[in-house]
């Protein structure tokens, strides 16, 4: 098999496999049969929005059909052998991606998947323990059965009692039990409610994460800087319930625009793939500050310059306000962070950028390394001699470790579910060594 193979090659293999004549696949996507046929007997370059549309007809991930996909694609099928224990050859994954492309997909969906259910655990062991409702209802709940036990045990202990005092106790217990009820079905409802991690967000915040997800953190309409552009994504995004998730969520967006107006989308493609997601080398190329290279990285579409990338951004007391987690880097929704991240070792250090190797802990006990450049910049203060504000932002970049130049820092997520027992950070003990 040829690692190269032609983008035009692999569409009319899908095509054929799923039976599509060439008419019904160009009709679906808006161009004609005959520029369709131009593309699969490779005489016209593909990409972009036209990509996007044939793999999605196709029920393929345009990695699968992009030219010089392959070695991310197989590196993508690697590691999904490698998290289950398996060893990854990287012939065997070349051949079975060129022979089976479906399997492929499937097969990388399925690892996807795989990270998204652990990230769902970590994120219910947050909410069961830090979740001001539960917490609240599980009050609710013990202080009524409480008060039906005493009222119950008056009655059965006292012989004689008047009937009107036996009538108000009665009546207590009527009211205690309705009470009950209802702390015990809002119980139910909130576990079951929580067998999907993204559901009862508990802040705005969270509303903005589930947004920027749901779109893949990336803006078709904003790279074109069209007038209202931001107005229109954010009328109507379900994901967005409250008003202060809103206006969060426009103030993202227009920093978006910004960040893609110093830095247009195919100049700064060209530039990560000359010079690699390195923030200080773009943002010398560009003339941008460094959180707003970071923040573009973490935007841009995925290719295999650009894979995996994650972003937190914090404010000066280390509360998150933005975060994107990181192919295998493990980021808290609830709760605070490993006070280790370079994240906040930035905000020590106004303007000083930092660039430090970590590893978080992995599945079977691997460690899984991770480049992460931070920096502390100081926001618009309220005026002269007006004391400034620090956010801190945090690029997180999968790394080799077999390309490590020096040892890597041991870091977790949170104290609550990290398996390091001999760390000198720690807040609290770990649920998973406990368990042990």
């Amino acid at each position: 098999m040829t690692e190269r193979a032609l983008a035009g090659s692999r569409i009319r293999q899908r095509r054929i496999a799923q039976g599509l004549k060439q008419a019904e696949l160009a009709a679906h996507v808006g161009i004609s049969a005959s520029y369709l046929n131009l593309i699969e007997h490779n005489r016209r370059r593909i990409g972009g929005k036209l990509l996007t549309a044939l793999a999605e007809r196709l029920e393929v991930e345009p990695s699968l059909l992009a030219e010089g996909a392959e070695r991310a694609v197989i590196a993508r099928l690697s590691d999904v052998a490698e998290r289950l224990g398996e060893s990854a050859d990287t012939g065997e994954a070349a051949d079975f991606a060129a022979r089976f492309p479906g399997w492929a997909n499937l097969m990388i969906r399925a690892g996807r998947r795989v990270d998204e259910l652990e990230r769902n655990v970590e994120t219910l062991t947050d909410r069961l323990t830090h979740d001001p409702h539960l917490a609240a209802t599980l009050h609710e709940v013990l202080s009524t059965v409480t008060a039906i036990r005493s009222t119950a045990s008056i009655l059965n202990e006292t012989k004689e009692i008047e009937p009107e005092w036996r009538d108000r106790f009665h009546r207590n217990m009527s009211e205690d039990a309705g009470r009950l009820a209802e702390g015990a079905q809002a119980l139910v409802g909130f576990l079951d409610g929580a067998g999907d991690a993204q559901s009862e967000i508990g802040s705005p915040q969270e509303e903005v994460a589930a947004f920027l997800s749901a779109h893949g953190w990336h803006f078709p309409a904003l790279e074109e800087d069209r007038e209202g552009a931001g107005q229109d994504y954010v009328n109507g995004a379900p994901q967005l319930k409250s008003a202060s998730a809103r206006s969060i969520a426009l103030k993202v967006l227009d920093c978006y625009a910004e960040d893609a107006r110093k830095m247009p989308l195919d100049a700064a493609r060209k530039a990560v793939e000359a010079q690699g997601p390195d923030p200080l080398a773009l943002a010398q190329h560009f003339g941008a500050d460094l959180a707003a290279v970071m923040r573009r990285l973490a935007s841009l579409p995925e290719s295999e310059a650009v894979r995996g990338l994650g972003l937190v951004v914090c404010d000066a007391s280390g509360t998150m306000l933005l975060r994107k987690p990181a192919e295998g880097f493990a980021v808290p929704r609830f709760g605070a962070a490993c006070p280790l991240w370079p994240l906040f070792s930035a905000l020590n250090r106004p303007m000083v950028p930092l660039c430090e190797r970590v590893m978080q802990p992995g599945r079977a006990g691997e460690e899984v390394h991770f480049e992460a450049y931070a920096v502390a910049q100081a926001v618009l203060g309220e005026g002269y001699n007006a004391a400034p504000l620090y956010e801190a932002t945090m690029l997180i970049v999968p790394a080799d470790p077999a390309d490590e130049g020096g040892r890597a820092r041991p870091i977790g997520a949170s104290c609550r579910i990290c398996p390091r027992q001999d760390c000198a950070a720690r807040r609290e003990p770990s649920i998973i060594t406990q368990a042990l």
